[in-house]
């Protein structure tokens, strides 16, 4: 018989026990001097959609492997404290059992991609538990991501996007309470990119799914997580709800962690027009919410009134007149598919790269970026065609012969560690071809990249942040003529990342041509002289960055989507788009300072009234 409840008597909700409990929780790797975790305290809510976001070592990896058992039971070390996820306590279980609770995609993805096809992937973790409904789990795991048609694809010849989605699907077929991914766009194009997050939210919002992502990239932070958990030396400082995380800029920027475009457009312009802004006050931080803010703030559109345009068209005229470095000659480059089938990657390629050039290779994953650095590095040989670098012709040339002159930083960086210290791997190319008196230049090089006090760590156990920072020392240790870079900014913390544009943009005193191929639209737009968009194995389009975002249909068929910044200015009608935070601040701020209009910063943002 069911007990009497008086109507009258209503109780409060109870808030849903916590899903994630960390208590004083710290850990330490074998042979690291410092707490790679100290004092965490942490407790998710189940549904919640989480960020974690923190500099370059500050711990964020490390506590997410906490959450499904690759602490300590694949990575060794000193843990204490205790843990509990999903209800079980994590110090008592294997990653095996933890799995089924907890979902893991890596940042380097495609090494947890282990079958060949992608409903093999999709299946495998049940059928490896024995589940009698394995087969309808990995159909149930990619119709949920809307992949299923691509079942009897083969997992080599998929797009990194389409690789990022089976690994998802993998361990989604477990049916865990929570999902962790780390850096979700790292290797992924502006398109494939959203399609994570929107598939991430759909799955959070749809499916009650706990979503954790580790991200640097704050724009997608602002328009897709609930909460943010900032990480600093291995300690937890907040958790605070995004829009006021992401609105205190000077704390994130103190801790390398640059706040989206449009908040900085915001902060930026207040502080040349000397607004008062009161100290609980939000900041914008998505493009709809800074169009909205800005609208209100002048009547008319501004100009360009400078001659930006017309010094780098002189400047690019003065280039055309060099010998190129590299000239490729109807180069076309494929292989042959399980099928014997010729899958054609670079097609009928002509094209040359000249003293100077700082070019940006872009486009969507499978575009033929990749696959057009390693023929310039002679890790790959054209097909058909001719390809010139530095004089000598990569079919006749080995690779070993053109790392005199080009030095090829891989998109893996764990790829480019083969010694077991990072100053071995840094020596090693000096040391095997006999240079004399090579330890203070390397010294150099690393003092340079923030790596000194990491010199004696292996290469592998870093950060991927870290290790960017290590491949590029690597590179630039071989002096090459020509620089070859592939996701050189992917994991980057805002201080890494904006060393990185700066070293790259000093090697013209080292490099005479480097080549990027990047997702980073900020990177192209703030230190490229010249975008190559392609598609398909082919040039799309061969342009300057400020020219480059009026192509719409063609950045829309490269899957490519403008900075932030720039996205704003076409929206507000700035005319030609602002290509960084600072132009943007010095037009819109130059123009409403000379605008009749009394500007006054309320709740709302700028209130406009006449004089």
């Amino acid at each position: 018989m069911r007990p009497f409840i008086d109507p009258s008597i209503q109780e409060e909700p109870r808030e849903a026990a916590p899903i994630i409990t960390l208590q004083d929780v710290e850990f330490q790797y074998p042979g690291a001097e410092g707490m790679a975790l100290h004092n965490v305290r942490l407790s998710i809510q189940p549904g919640a959609f989480i960020a974690i976001a923190g500099t370059n070592g500050s711990g964020k990896s490390t506590l997410c492997k906490c959450l499904n058992g690759l602490i300590p039971n694949y990575y060794v070390g000193d843990l204490s404290g205790n843990i509990e996820v999903a209800g079980l306590h994590a110090a008592n279980e294997s990653v095996s059992s933890l799995s089924r609770k907890v979902a893991y995609v890596f940042q380097d993805f495609e090494n947890q991609l282990v079958r060949p096809t992608v409903y093999d992937e999709a299946s495998f973790a049940p059928l490896n538990y024995g589940f009698a409904d394995y087969r309808e789990r990995g159909l149930r795991a990619l119709a949920m991501l809307g992949i299923e048609h691509l079942r009897e694809q083969w997992i080599w010849q998929l797009s990194g996007g389409q690789k990022h989605l089976t690994a998802l699907a993998g361990a989604l077929s477990l049916d865990p309470d929570i999902i962790i991914v780390d850096e979700p766009v790292a290797q992924l194009d502006p398109f494939h990119a959203r399609l994570i997050y929107d598939k991430l939210k759909m799955l959070n919002e749809q499916y009650g799914k706990t979503i954790i992502v580790i991200e640097h990239h704050t724009e997608f932070i602002a328009d897709y997580c609930h909460k943010v958990v900032l990480m600093d030396s291995g300690t937890i400082r907040w958790m605070k709800p995004v829009h006021e995380a992401l609105s205190a800029v000077e704390e994130l920027a103190a801790r390398n962690i640059l706040p989206p475009q449009v908040t900085l457009a915001v902060r930026d312009t207040e502080a040349a027009l000397m607004l008062e802004r009161s100290d609980n006050q939000l900041y914008p931080i998505t493009i709809d919410e800074a169009a909205e803010y800005f609208k209100n703030s002048f009547a008319q559109p501004l100009t360009l009134t400078d001659c930006t345009i017309d010094k780098r068209e002189a400047i690019a005229d003065s280039w055309q007149a060099k010998e190129p470095l590299v000239t490729f000659t109807n180069v076309s480059y494929g292989y042959k598919t399980i099928t014997r089938e010729m899958h054609p990657v670079i097609r009928n390629m002509t094209i040359r790269f000249r003293e100077g050039d700082r070019i940006a290779l872009v486009g969507n994953n499978g575009a033929g970026k990749s696959t057009l650095l390693k023929l310039i590095s002679g890790i790959r040989r054209p097909n058909t065609g001719l390809l010139e670098v530095c004089g000598h012709i990569t079919k006749q040339s080995s690779p070993e012969l053109l790392s005199d002159f080009v030095s090829y930083i891989y998109q893996n960086p764990e790829e480019m560690f083969i010694e077991d210290s990072i100053r071995k791997d840094v020596e090693y190319f000096l040391k095997a071809r006999g240079s004399a008196d090579y330890r203070p230049f390397v010294d150099e090089i690393l003092e340079r990249l923030r790596l000194t006090g990491l010199q004696e760590r292996d290469g592998r156990l870093l950060s991927g942040g870290q290790q960017r920072r290590a491949t590029l020392a690597i590179g630039l240790a071989m002096r090459p003529t020509v620089m070859l870079l592939d996701e050189p900014t992917a994991s980057l913390d805002a201080a890494s990342r904006h060393e990185m544009t700066d070293m790259l943009a000093q090697l013209h005193d080292h490099v005479k041509t480097t080549i990027i191929a990047t997702h980073d639209m900020q990177l192209v737009a703030e230190w490229a002289n010249r975008v190559i968009v392609m598609h398909n194995g082919q040039v799309a389009l061969d342009t300057d960055q400020r020219s480059l975002f009026s192509h719409v249909a063609i950045l829309e068929q490269a899957g490519l989507l403008a900075p932030q910044i720039t996205q704003l200015s076409q929206r507000l009608g700035l005319e030609p788009p602002c290509l960084s935070v600072a132009e943007f601040t010095a037009r819109l701020a130059g123009g409403l300072k000379q605008s009749p209009q009394k500007l006054q910063l309320s709740k709302e943002g700028f209130t406009v009234g006449r004089t």
